[in-house]
């Protein structure tokens, strides 16, 4: 997910893909247990798209 991405949606939809995207990272550290992870690089990029979400989120916050 692109930071332009992130700046033309409000502020539901950037509540719902946090979920979203929290729950994914659930599942992909449960499977990384598991050892049924294919991609790991696939965690890193939604801990960063989370990251990235929470910036914008705090950055509408204070401005």
């Amino acid at each position: 997910m692109k930071a332009s991405e992130i700046k033309d949606m409000g502020g539901q939809d950037l509540d719902a893909k946090l979920t979203d995207l929290t729950e994914t990272l659930f599942n992909l550290r449960f499977q990384h247990t598991t050892g049924q992870l294919e991609n790991p690089q696939r965690m890193r990029q939604v801990k960063r798209d989370i990251a990235r979400i929470k910036t914008f989120k705090r950055q509408r916050t204070i401005a």
